[in-house]
């Protein structure tokens, strides 16, 4: 009789896709996973291991592990080996200098007092010659205009000049101790910018390489070829079915060519309550598919249903046949 197919296994199915996923996965590492050569040295993958986990029934899955390998051509490798003996040396240095540096920095920044009298002294030494002359030439001029010493707008006017060289020696007093604090500023930090520069030079350098081309493996959707195998198994076994309720129904020709040498494509698709198998087949000079017994096997059980046509290949009634 014609069966209906029985329907996938879902768990089956999706652990089945999972793998297939996996795989996909693990064949796109691999191909991603390009050696690479340069002038400079070269970098190569290597499966190096393996590493487990347990999914979600229980199972023990296994994958590979690689590890990256660089490798420097001789001439950069003794580059690389000259620089990083620099680099230690400079650090070495460094870690040296810095051990004076918790007792410097516990001294207290102090403006250096004898810095600023200096540059204040070279200072005065530049405008006492001047302001004098400027005196002595203000003193004439205020004679000359009638105003002589004593008076009131005399007074005053050397009062304003007083007061100007006062700002200016001020000012002068003011500048020298910003000259010192910077002078004491970068003479306190040259040590600390010193062991900065050789730590800079010692610097560790991470290797860097060409970005590797990334090539994608499509993934096999199992679990929807599954579903329409069925699908297409269903609809099969529907359209037989149908199509044996047909046969067992529908008036016959007389006679019909049922020889199996005549036929190709055969495929059982059921049987007759007389024992008689169907048979799905499309005949080999053309044609659609159709179904139909086999005129030898109708011999057996009704051999009075088969005649044998003057070409040689029998016929059958599927009346009587049926």
């Amino acid at each position: 009789m014609v069966s209906t197919p029985k329907a996938p296994d879902p768990e089956k199915t999706a652990a089945a896709q999972s793998g297939m996923n996996r795989d996909t996965a693990l064949t796109q590492q691999a191909i991603n996973m390009v050696n690479q050569v340069t002038p400079d040295g070269k970098l190569t993958y290597n499966q190096t291991g393996t590493s487990s986990f347990v999914d979600s029934k229980g199972n023990t899955v296994t994958t590979p592990t690689y590890t990256a390998t660089t490798t420097l051509s001789p001439q950069q490798q003794a580059i690389k080996n000259q620089t990083d003996a620099a680099s230690l040396n400079l650090g070495t240095i460094a870690n040296e200098r810095s051990n004076f540096l918790k007792d410097y920095l516990a001294k207290p920044f102090d403006v250096n007092a004898e810095t600023e009298k200096k540059l204040y002294d070279l200072g005065t030494a530049r405008l006492d010659p001047r302001f004098e002359q400027q005196r002595d030439e203000l003193n004439t001029r205020l004679i000359a205009s009638g105003i002589r010493p004593g008076t009131a707008a005399y007074d005053q006017q050397m009062s304003q000049f007083e007061q100007s060289r006062n700002d200016a020696y001020n000012n002068l007093a003011l500048t020298g101790r910003q000259q010192a604090f910077n002078e004491a500023s970068y003479e306190r930090a040259q040590p600390l910018n010193e062991i900065s520069a050789l730590l800079s030079g010692s610097q560790v350098q991470s290797p860097s390489f060409v970005n590797t081309p990334s090539a994608n493996v499509g993934g096999v959707d199992y679990s929807g070829l599954v579903q329409n195998k069925y699908n297409a198994e269903v609809q099969q076994s529907n359209a037989a079915m149908g199509g044996l309720f047909g046969l067992l129904s529908a008036p016959f020709q007389m006679f019909k060519f049922s020889d199996i040498r005549l036929k190709r494509d055969i495929r059982r698709v059921g049987t007759l309550d007389n024992g008689l198998p169907v048979y799905s087949y499309r005949m080999k000079d053309g044609g659609p598919y159709e179904l139909g017994l086999m005129a030898h096997e109708v011999e057996e059980i009704r051999p009075e249903a088969v005649i044998t046509h003057e070409s040689g290949f029998k016929m059958v009634d599927y009346e009587r046949a049926v």
